[in-house]
């Protein structure tokens, strides 16, 4: 029998009308859908594509939120397996992914392990929280020949890369939001920096003043600083 293929499709940052035409068809074409799960009680994953599913068959893979190496490749191995299930009797499965697969996806981590070990995969490139972010803000990221660095927020030395003479991207800032700040604050960059919380979902807020961003913000906040 021939295996499935594993696609991980990337959904954007949370606006439906962001999803793409390969994206949609891409879920509607595949016998059986994958999901993140970080346990949290609402599935940010779920809400982007249900108009998709219909009626498919979910797989939900526990993305556990922590540092852990060891208990994260089992949680990731754990899910791949479940993936592998369905490949064997010949199951195409779209595996969707906030943002761009090749993006700080979790995805990846599943990719891989199933790559390795002989089945097909393929990726469906989705709209990145930190381009929506900058159109919510109506700028650009970068112009002519300047340079853009895209930075983990839990990076161990944030200030080293923010002196840098280019445009930065910080992702994923929430849970340090006050690390964060005091670095920009350092680096005297607060003018230039910029933020968007929960792009493109419901509960989204801009911030044109980086001043008046608060001491907590959500996992999915983006800043934007310019040089």
């Amino acid at each position: 029998m021939k295996k499935g293929i594993l696609y991980g499709v990337g959904i954007g940052p949370g606006d439906k009308e962001l999803l793409t035409l390969k994206a949609v068809k891409t879920l509607e074409s595949a016998d059986v859908i994958a999901l993140p799960d970080s346990l949290s009680s609402k599935n940010r994953a779920y809400e982007i594509i249900k108009d998709y599913i219909n009626g498919k068959e979910i797989i939900y893979c526990t993305m556990p939120m922590t540092k852990d190496k060891e208990h994260l490749e089992k949680s990731h191995n754990e899910s791949a397996e479940k993936i592998i299930k369905y490949l064997d009797m010949g199951k195409n499965t779209a595996f969707a992914t906030l943002g761009d697969p090749s993006i700080y996806s979790t995805y990846m981590y599943i990719h891989r392990i199933i790559e390795n070990k002989g089945y097909e995969v393929c990726m469906v490139p989705g709209v990145t929280s930190f381009c929506a972010s900058a159109a919510r803000l109506n700028m650009s990221l970068s112009d002519g020949s300047e340079p853009l660095i895209i930075i983990p927020a839990s990076y161990k030395d944030n200030k080293e890369l923010l002196r840098m003479d280019c445009n930065k991207v910080l992702m994923k800032s929430g849970k340090n939001i006050s690390k964060v700040k005091e670095e920009i604050n350092q680096c005297g960059l607060t003018d230039k920096t910029y933020m968007v919380e929960n792009c493109g979902m419901e509960n989204e807020k801009i911030y044109k003043d980086f001043n008046q961003v608060g001491e907590e913000s959500s996992y999915f906040s983006l800043i934007i600083v310019k040089r």
